[in-house]
């Protein structure tokens, strides 16, 4: 067994007893803490229910309405032009809205092409340089009750484009 196995194997249960420890030197009631935690998490999954479900039918009307392909149609050729393989454009544009989308996307793409691949490995390396913007704007802005969120999403869009084309010059140099 290698080193990193068993720190993976034994880092959770040694954090919960130096937790454990810690609230017992210092005479702290650790599970009426911990049950009290427990509620106030309850609360918070519930306040954030409704910006979920809108952002969850938000993304199934766009992808649905098929202005998502609408949008690839249109930038195909000029992606084209410049070099950037047409593939991975559905996962550019859904990556910010929806991760379970986007990691199906890049499987889809793997699968296809291969992981050793240019496009697995451009898939690959979008996948970690992106963020599901929206999905992070709607919970955590939602759980602090922050409705207006327009500079936070600008700037949130304007990394995962800034991801976006790092992944494809990095991605371009090295392989």
């Amino acid at each position: 067994m290698s080193v990193i196995t068993t720190i993976s194997i034994w880092i959770i249960p040694v954090i919960v007893m130096v937790i454990l420890l810690t609230a017992t030197i210092q005479k702290l009631p650790a599970y009426e803490l911990f049950v009290e935690g427990g509620k106030e998490g309850i609360s918070i999954a519930v306040s954030l229910l409704p910006y979920l479900l809108g952002m969850m039918v938000s993304i199934t009307i766009f992808r649905s309405s098929g202005a998502l392909e609408a949008i690839i149609d249109h930038l195909h050729p000029f992606l084209q032009l410049v070099g950037i393989p047409g593939e991975l454009v559905p996962l550019a544009f859904t990556r910010p809205i929806s991760g379970t989308a986007a990691l199906a996307i890049t499987t889809d793409l793997i699968s296809t092409y291969g992981p050793d691949s240019f496009i697995g490995r451009l898939a690959s390396t979008m996948q970690g340089s992106t963020d599901t913007t929206f999905y992070i704007l709607t919970v955590y802005f939602g759980s602090v009750g922050i409705k207006k969120m327009g500079d936070a999403l600008k700037v949130g869009l304007l990394a995962d484009l800034v991801g976006i084309i790092t992944s494809i010059i990095i991605v371009s140099i090295v392989f």
